[in-house]
């Protein structure tokens, strides 16, 4: 049987092991292994909510494992550390747990078909400071890292305001960056900070909380359309969001950030969500032609323009489109390489014919909590571009996630499992305080 190794546990590479799975692995044509560093899977474009507190890993998250034992294919937990093109095979580091004891030992995994589905990481062009001093939202443990982070600042201003220790106490939140991620978090913090008064926290309010974003560009959510840029901003301002456009970080220390031209903005927690990269491993490796983000090139096929049985998607994949224009790295882009992979790996294994990946933009949309939801629909739906708000934008919105959830699970048991957390959430408190 093929080897098909995927690497990387993200939207794309969970959704094509899944495929694979019914297509190859339930007929025993191809032996799928999926690897991944975590145990659980969050869909990332929730990993703010999970920073937030609105949504909890364990009613929201796919355990790898249990899927894993379901869907015809193998977990692997560990990080890949090197690629030997040659004798094909990929070498996982050694797995070390909290406590610096070796759980298990540098690994070997061969393979016939390689899958890099590794996603992205922040990109903090090299500022001082950020590494050590802001939070990002890069992976399931950072969003929880900063979870709790929170839950400390609002249970220490609550608790100063009950001891009279300092009644215009508050808590400074700075989110560099103002695209779909910096604004999104920003109104669930809002949401929260009203949220913790019927948690414990009678004294603690959205009044307590100063959010400010920063964005280098000329306007928030740069990549979308203007109207919803334009629309986004005038929800946050409602909301006493502090908006910062034009505005270079140079600098982040204990206390803040400071900016290109010398001013200082204060902050309690600051997280950074200015542009991602493809892990700076990927050129380190020397085995792949990369652009400016560390994205690995590809062909039409999305097979590396190097080596033609490793594959491609999602948010390290390099794809320069006609109109010269990379494909960006968003879930639905992960969701459309991951069926066309899906396919080209079963034509491979069968012997017939591989075809070529066309993106398709069906349009972007940014949810600010329960306050809007504003985005654009594009193409034969909408002959065009069509601007969408409310009911209706948050509709689309959930609805991408429910296509995630019908890729995973199918679609029977995706239905299920929605099922079960719309009552786990009515059931369930709604801010996670743990």
């Amino acid at each position: 049987m093929q080897k098909i190794v995927i690497v990387g546990g993200g939207a794309g590479g969970l959704e094509l092991a899944s495929r694979l799975s019914r297509k190859l692995g339930s007929k025993n044509k191809a032996d799928i292994t999926l690897v991944d560093r975590s145990r659980t899977h969050v869909w990332k474009p929730l990993l703010h909510e999970v920073a937030a507190g609105v949504i909890d890993k364990h009613s929201d998250g796919v355990d790898y494992a249990i899927h894993a034992a379901s869907h015809h294919y193998r977990f692997q937990l560990g990080e890949m550390c090197s690629i030997d093109a040659a004798a094909k095979t990929l070498t996982l580091s050694p797995l070390i747990d909290e406590e610096g004891h070796e759980v298990l030992p540098k690994r070997q995994v061969e393979y016939d078909q390689l899958v890099m589905a590794i996603g992205s990481v922040s990109n903090d062009f090299g500022t001082p400071g950020v590494a050590k001093h802001c939070y990002l939202l890069d992976s399931l443990a950072q969003a929880e890292r900063f979870h709790r982070a929170l839950l400390n600042q609002l249970i220490r201003i609550n608790q100063q305001e009950v001891s009279n220790l300092d009644k215009n106490a508050h808590i400074n939140v700075a989110i560099v960056g103002a695209g779909a991620t910096g604004t999104e978090l920003a109104a669930q913090l809002h949401h929260v900070a009203n949220l913790s008064k019927a948690y414990g926290m009678p004294d603690m309010s959205a009044s307590r909380l100063k959010i400010t974003i920063v964005e280098a560009g000329e306007r928030i959510l740069p990549a979308l359309p203007t109207r919803i840029a334009n629309t986004a901003r005038e929800a946050l301002n409602d909301l006493g969001v502090v908006i910062k456009e034009q505005t270079t970080v140079a600098e982040a220390d204990c206390d803040g950030l400071i900016t290109k031209d010398g001013s200082r903005i204060d902050a309690d927690l600051m997280v950074w969500a200015a542009g991602v990269k493809a892990p700076d491993f990927v050129t380190s490796m020397g085995l792949f032609e990369t652009n400016k983000a560390n994205q690995i090139l590809v062909d039409e096929q999305l097979r590396s323009t190097t080596e033609k049985t490793i594959w491609v998607l999602g948010d390290c994949c390099g794809f320069q489109q006609d109109n010269g224009k990379w494909v960006p790295p968003r879930a639905q882009s992960a969701h459309q390489m991951a069926d066309i992979v899906a396919h080209n790996i079963c034509a491979v294994v069968n012997g017939k014919t591989t075809k070529p990946f066309v993106y398709q933009d069906y349009g972007s949309l940014v949810h600010l909590s329960k306050y809007s939801t504003v985005g654009s629909l594009m193409g034969s739906l909408s002959n065009g571009s069509m601007f969408i708000e409310g009911r209706l934008a948050k509709l689309v919105y959930v609805s991408l996630y429910n296509m995630h959830q019908f890729a995973v699970h199918g679609k029977v048991k995706g239905v299920l499992k929605l099922l079960v957390k719309k009552l786990s959430h009515a059931m369930s408190p709604k801010l996670k305080l743990h």
